[in-house]
């Protein structure tokens, strides 16, 4: 069942008031019509539950969302966009601009769970369904907490006299150990094992994954996040999130997809039609019937419509060279141009972003397709989500499928968590992270745990991390899942906020003036110049002003050296992190309804 949910999803309003839940009235007169949307109607059979039941999967994200989450509130650590996010502005951002304190979708599951009671349907049925009600729960308390920190727990459904809409916020501990229940009802209780074809439904093994995600982030979170004194209860989340992963991958049967070789299997996850379902736990998919279609090529593709997510240089620089050495390591790694610094590299640089090799098809021709720069200001532009025929690139036609939840994840959650513990071993890392770097093409350290820690990794992401298996743990997890909407919430659990006021420099230029074949196919494609372009122009070369100042105004896009040197973006802007930022604040609005819950702090 897809999760758009056809027509069924209007069928559930909050109050239930709408009419037409069922299709049709028995001709027996006695009955009572099936077009009434009565308690008894919605509770009282397995069809009622199925159908509201659907509308809880409006919780997850919308076809169009997930790939530009990385773009969003706060930006990313690892890619330029057009303009610096205004969160991390200095005084730019503040309550009158929040959003997000909505309830209505918690309400809706209140709803639902406080009524199926009706002993008409078998108590396993409605257990069942309670699962899928919890889990949902959970999955929008693990979103408001990430968020806002102190939230109210709410329970039931309230009336618009509750005096608990005016109460104020409950203790983090409180709500997350009610979240940690929810979802482990959900486990035990949620009878579907097996995913449908389009994986569009919440089965067990995606609540086993839930919980690895969210205990994995309440672990670290309490770690790292020192001024929450949780440190003590850190440990135990964290071996939940291990738990919880590994029985995914001791029983629910999914495993890293290898469909079209190492060259192609990580891209086939995000530009398929139909999900790979070998390693896709949980997607939204496409659907040109119902006009359900995704703008990834015109947002990734498009000088105006996107936000010109451009990978940065410093984080293309922690993919491995293929037998497993670090790229950092080699002499005058911070001076190949373009199309040498791109080859033989983890093969999933390839899968991300264009390179050398890379082409696209446009009116039934295939044509080289390098870096653009009126998509790109880095030079590292994105094809992860994007389909290769151009025919997409303009308008939200996207016939791909959306993945929200995969196999590759759950290794993660558990390789992190076992590190955390001190726990991971030779043959966890093999599984995991020797897995993920075998589907990638890179054939060293496969087996064997690292013993040495990455200078670069520290210097550049981490200083307070030491241990070398950590650190590549999340070397591994920053490449895995870029641009996946995992990043932020990452920074935010360990503590790393500020790795958001980086450069956002791009690939290096030897000197002005000079043109450049970007994928070594003889034909040139950018020369960077300082007001003037060299003359004669020629055809098909992008031309780039990287002067100081252009009319008079202060040029946003440089050389690192002057006249030659990296490719930067917005240097002239101060991105500004403050700790404060870790919490959202509360939306001004909702503060005037409801005073008691308070603002979080240093927030305006």
């Amino acid at each position: 069942m897809n999760r758009i949910k056809n027509i069924c999803q209007y069928l559930f309003a909050i109050l239930l008031g709408a009419v037409a839940l069922f299709t049709s009235c028995s001709k027996n007169l006695n009955q009572t019509p099936r077009s009434t949307a009565t308690n008894e109607a919605v509770f009282g059979s397995q069809q009622g539950l199925q159908l509201y039941a659907n509308s809880f999967y409006d919780s997850l994200p919308l076809i169009n969302d997930l790939y530009k989450v990385d773009a969003g509130v706060a930006g990313s650590d690892y890619a330029a966009q057009s303009s610096a996010p205004s969160y991390l502005i200095q005084g730019a951002f503040s309550s009158r601009q929040a959003t997000g304190w909505n309830w209505s979708k918690l309400r809706n599951i209140n709803y639902f769970i406080a009524n199926c009671t009706n002993p008409a349907v078998p108590q396993s049925v409605r257990e069942n369904f309670l699962g899928l009600a919890r889990f949902f729960r959970a999955y929008f308390y693990y979103g408001m907490v990430q968020k806002f920190g102190n939230v109210p727990w709410i329970g039931r459904p309230l009336g618009v006299n509750d005096p608990a809409l005016y109460a104020g916020r409950d203790a983090r501990t409180l709500v997350m150990d009610s979240v940690l229940a929810d979802i482990n009802y959900a486990i035990t209780h949620i009878t579907m094992a097996t995913a449908d074809p389009t994986s569009s439904q919440i089965t067990k093994w995606v609540a086993y994954g839930l919980k690895s995600r969210i205990c994995l982030f309440e672990g670290t979170f309490r770690r790292y996040q020192t001024s929450y004194n949780l440190t003590g209860s850190a440990a135990q989340w964290l071996q939940d999130a291990a738990s919880a992963a590994k029985a995914v991958m001791d029983s629910s049967g999914y495993t890293l997809n290898t469909s079209g070789g190492v060259s192609q299997a990580y891209r086939n996850l995000f530009i398929s039609t139909s999900p790979v379902n070998t390693e896709v736990m949980l997607s939204i998919v496409s659907s040109a019937a119902l006009a359900v279609l995704n703008d990834a090529n015109w947002y990734f593709t498009s000088a105006t419509y996107g936000s010109r997510f451009s990978l940065t240089r410093t984080f293309i620089n922690t993919y491995l060279n293929l037998d497993g050495s670090r790229f950092t390591d080699l002499s005058g790694h911070d001076t190949l141009p373009f199309v040498k610094e791109t080859v033989g590299r983890d093969l999933r640089l390839s899968q991300t972003i264009r390179t050398p090799g890379y082409s696209r098809i446009s009116s039934g021709k295939t044509i080289p397709a390098p870096p653009v720069f009126s998509y790109s200001y880095t030079g590292y532009q994105p094809i992860k989500w994007c389909l290769d025929d151009t025919y997409y690139d303009n308008g939200t036609l996207n016939i791909n499928s959306i993945c929200l939840m995969r196999y590759a994840e759950i290794l993660l959650n558990y390789a992190e968590a076992q590190a955390e513990l001190g726990l991971l071993t030779a043959p966890d890392w093999t599984k995991t992270i020797g897995a993920l770097r075998a589907r990638a093409g890179i054939t060293g350290g496969l087996s064997s745990l690292p013993t040495i820690a990455d200078p670069y990794l520290e210097a550049n992401y981490f200083p307070d991390i030491t241990d070398p298996v950590l650190l590549e743990i999340r070397r591994e997890r920053g490449i895995e899942l870029t641009m996946e909407g995992f990043r932020f919430a990452d920074l935010i659990r360990w503590k790393h906020g500020e790795l958001l006021g980086k450069p956002w420099n791009g690939m290096y230029v030897p000197a002005l003036n000079q043109l450049m074949d970007l994928n070594g196919d003889g034909v040139y494609d950018v020369c960077f110049y300082e007001t003037t372009p060299p003359s004669p122009q020629v055809s098909g070369v992008t031309y780039i002003n990287v002067a100081a100042t252009i009319n008079g105004v202060a040029n946003p896009q440089r050389l690192s050296n002057d006249t030659y040197g990296e490719l930067h973006w917005l240097d002239n802007v101060t991105r500004d992190w403050e700790d404060y930022k870790y919490l959202y604040p509360v939306p001004y609005g909702d503060l005037l309804l409801n005073p008691n819950l308070g603002q979080n702090p240093q927030w305006q």
